[in-house]
């Protein structure tokens, strides 16, 4: 499918939050997950305690790898990390320290402007939202990688996913949307030991947020035909649509965003090349003891 575009409201423009504002939501957000969280956990946890509309949530950023929401929330979460309110982990996961603990929300709102006098960031001194600090936006290669996936055709992407998905133990992957085959893009048998489970997946080239109107589309297609669902999009997903996907009593449907995307292409070296640069260094007092 064609990448979508995204109609939003002048309200939703005119409320919409700035990255200072997500400061102190965060804040609450790790302290409600127990003092620790996934951007995903956190985000969703945003959501639910500031009850952010979907309509909101769908606000596409300038680039291709999230929402604005999502991006701003980025931002609250690197200055709250400057400050040394909380710190990640390699695996991207959040804690929440001490000195975050005991903030206050007054104090909180301080931490801008010590940050940038702390760090002297020339290129967001004057700024009070990320649209004026774009420039120093994160992981710069996925937005190239997801720029060209999206130029591409709808019937090379739909190719492209199953691609993906053979080179991760998929079997009998068949492309069936251009078939008008009520909103399913494929399916495909998954084999684990002795299981198998029949998944049929959506594609969708998107701009901004899938809503959780799109996730109950595509299981309303889906049932009856097999046992798991797979929605793969070059964008992102509002806290909706997630919580959608893993409803209860409902077939459960997997979630494929941008940026999972862009790890699995980079994983599997499709349309992606990683290069490790050569670093030598001398020891001199290895040649003193010989």
């Amino acid at each position: 499918m064609m990448p979508q575009p995204q109609t939003i409201s002048a309200e939703a423009n005119e409320n919409f939050p700035k990255y200072d504002e997500l400061m102190w939501p965060t804040l609450k957000a790790l302290k409600a997950l127990g003092g620790s969280g996934s951007n995903e956990e956190i985000y969703d946890k945003i959501v639910e305690i500031e009850g952010f509309s979907e309509e909101i949530q769908k606000v596409p950023m300038n680039h291709n790898i999230s929402s604005k929401l999502e991006y701003r929330c980025y931002w609250a979460r690197t200055y709250l990390k400057k400050y040394g309110a909380i710190e990640n982990s390699e695996r991207a996961v959040w804690l929440l320290l001490d000195k975050g603990e005991k903030l206050t929300k007054e104090e909180v709102r301080k931490i801008p402007s010590l940050v940038r006098k702390q760090d002297r960031l020339h290129k967001v001194e004057q700024a009070d939202t990320e649209d004026q600090i774009n420039e120093e936006k994160y992981d710069d290669w996925k937005e190239e990688l997801l720029a060209a996936v999206q130029s591409i055709k709808p019937e090379a992407f739909e190719r492209l996913c199953q691609r993906i998905l053979r080179e991760n133990g998929f079997i009998k992957v068949q492309v069936t949307g251009r078939s008008g085959d009520g909103g399913i893009d494929g399916i495909g048998i998954y084999r684990i030991n002795l299981l198998s489970f029949h998944v049929s997946f959506q594609c969708k080239r998107y701009k901004g947020s899938v809503g959780s109107g799109d996730i109950r589309d595509f299981r309303g297609a889906m049932v009856g035909r097999g046992d798991k669902g797979l929605f793969i999009t070059t964008g992102s997903f509002t806290s909706e649509a997630r919580k959608e996907a893993s409803r209860d009593g409902a077939p459960a449907i997997d979630l494929i965003d941008g940026e999972d995307l862009c790890d699995l292409l980079k994983n599997l070296k499709l349309g992606v090349n990683t290069e490790t640069i050569e670093q030598i260094t001398i020891q001199p007092e290895w040649f003193e003891g010989i």
